[in-house]
């Protein structure tokens, strides 16, 4: 009987847990997004890239990112959206994403300090630079939805995975 008692006591600590991560991986903040597709989900902290400034500067000149990081660019509006890694010193995966946050385009281990353009496609409002390798690892690819606070806020016919769904 203790047997029962102990494995009755483990189901209900695992279930308290499980319970206590829903609400935290449900829960949208300004330094998070949050992508979910076949793979299952995933999470990044994320720096935001919402003006021509921070835009143009981006990820230029830094060495290393946390494994889970990356940047989010945001867009007035949806556009044409084209990159290029001149000054970028590590290799980042670039994941284009509508307006509504599903993911239009990957761009998988752009090349450091490569000044070649790489075009996203018409369409474009986000913009998540994550580390290279990364997207291919977690099994990111087009069709993955995003999301973040900007879009909901941002979203022209409503997010395609809306903030506390």
């Amino acid at each position: 009987m203790q047997g029962k008692t102990w494995a009755g006591a483990v189901l209900a600590s695992w279930l308290v847990v499980l319970s206590m991560a829903v609400p935290a991986m449900a829960e949208c903040r300004p330094d998070q997004v949050q992508l979910r597709g076949d793979f299952g989900t995933a999470a990044f902290s994320v720096e935001i890239a919402d003006d021509d400034a921070e835009r143009a500067q981006g990820l230029m000149h830094r060495e290393s990112m946390g494994r889970f990081a990356g940047m989010l660019f945001v867009f007035e509006r949806p556009q044409r959206a084209v990159f290029w890694m001149e000054n970028t010193l590590i290799p980042l995966d670039m994941l284009f994403i509508d307006d509504q946050g599903v993911v239009q385009h990957v761009h998988e281990n752009a090349v450091p300090m490569d000044r070649t353009p790489i075009d996203g496609g018409m369409g474009i409002q986000y913009v998540l630079e994550i580390n290279g390798g990364m997207a291919s690892r977690l099994g990111i690819e087009e069709g993955a939805e995003l999301r973040h606070p900007a879009i909901a806020a941002g979203a022209g016919e409503g997010a395609a995975w809306p903030c506390g769904e």
